[in-house]
């Protein structure tokens, strides 16, 4: 069976950078000042980041400490809100005992199973109307 021929680029080949032609027919003092230019241009494009990650930061230090300080913003993301949820009411009554009840989350339980077990009785037939 042949094998696959793999795509990109071989393993240890590099990259050649190849100058292009505004660059390779400048003069010393020309590229010079491009490079010049460049480092100017990059360092401005990193104090632009680094003020959009520390205000990004900023508005995350609430979460840092324990959530008591407040979101700039207002909502509270990533977090689920605190506290007990309500009990979920039953749906489902059991026919030969009216106390037991189920919610219908979860397995379906052992008295459910066992009344339904034999009979024609169905999940529907059991709901509290």
């Amino acid at each position: 069976m042949p094998r696959k021929k793999r795509r990109g680029r071989p393993p240890g080949s590099k990259n050649n950078i190849k100058l292009t032609g505004s660059v390779a027919a400048m003069d010393v003092a020309q590229l010079s000042n491009h490079i010049a230019g460049l480092r100017t241009a990059l360092a401005a494009k990193i104090d632009e980041q680094r003020a959009y990650f520390e205000c990004q930061l900023a508005g995350l230090s609430g979460y840092t400490n324990g959530g008591r300080a407040s979101v700039s913003s207002g909502a509270r993301v990533g977090r689920p809100r605190a506290g007990k949820r309500t009990k979920a009411k039953p749906k489902y009554q059991s026919k030969k005992n009216a106390s037991v009840k189920w919610s219908g989350r979860g397995m379906t339980p052992v008295w459910m199973r066992e009344e339904m077990k034999g009979t024609k009785l169905k999940r529907d037939d059991f709901l509290i109307k």
